[in-house]
């Protein structure tokens, strides 16, 4: 009887590594986790730019003002091409991670309702606030300063809990937590409050994750 096969040599008869197999199975996992990542990096750090630049551009427009009034029409065109930007670049990056991917990874339709209703809530209360008779510098400098941030920022973070998605959930409580620090900054205040505090949070987010996926790598 021929003796059994050598498992732990390789057919060319080099010796086989368990720790490099592992290592390598491990880098394998992290690439397609980097790969799969609907929050990468790279688009959290432009996020975080596209904010600075969209409340810091509003905020140059409202700061002289005395009595408030509004953001001048000049930022409108600036604004516009950032939200296309972003907008853009997050679809991209959704289809490509979410692609023949199926279940939790994907938003459901209540959850994609919810965040459409807080949204929605949002804007038709700033729609209704000036026939109230509230001043212009909660129309059009405290609420969508701050307001959009606190709502969408907990609904969001509570639909990120019930995924058990912590990393999101806290991201999108530290948004909230800029948009209610925002309000104790004034009209013109708040728009650089709520910029350089999204600024912080997307940075620090993509940091993060950065920091997690290197830390997971197996090093032989």
């Amino acid at each position: 009887m021929s003796p059994a096969p050598d498992t732990t040599t390789a057919d060319n008869g080099g010796n086989f590594d368990p720790r490099q197999a592992a290592a390598l199975l491990d880098q394998t996992t992290q690439q397609t986790r980097r790969h799969l990542e609907p929050a990468q990096p790279w688009l959290l750090a432009i996020r975080a730019f596209i904010a600075l630049a969209i409340y810091g551009a509003i905020w140059l427009s409202v700061r002289g003002q005395h009595p408030y009034q509004h953001p001048t029409a000049a930022v409108i065109p600036v604004v516009v091409v950032l939200v296309i930007v972003n907008f853009v670049a997050t679809v991209t990056v959704a289809r490509r991670a979410t692609a023949g991917v199926s279940g939790r990874s994907r938003l459901r339709p209540a959850e994609i309702a919810a965040m459409a209703v807080v949204w929605v809530g949002v804007f038709v209360v700033l729609g209704v606030l000036p026939g109230a008779g509230v001043s212009d510098s909660v129309v059009y400098g405290i609420y969508p300063a701050t307001v959009p941030l606190m709502a969408a920022g907990l609904a969001w973070a509570g639909i990120m809990a019930a995924r058990a998605n912590w990393r999101a959930c806290c991201t999108a409580l530290a948004v909230a937590v800029t948009g209610a620090v925002a309000l104790s900054a004034g009209p013109a205040g708040a728009w650089v409050v709520a910029g350089a505090g999204l600024f912080v949070t997307l940075l620090g987010t993509a940091a993060a994750i950065i920091w997690r996926q290197r830390r997971g790598v197996v090093r032989p």
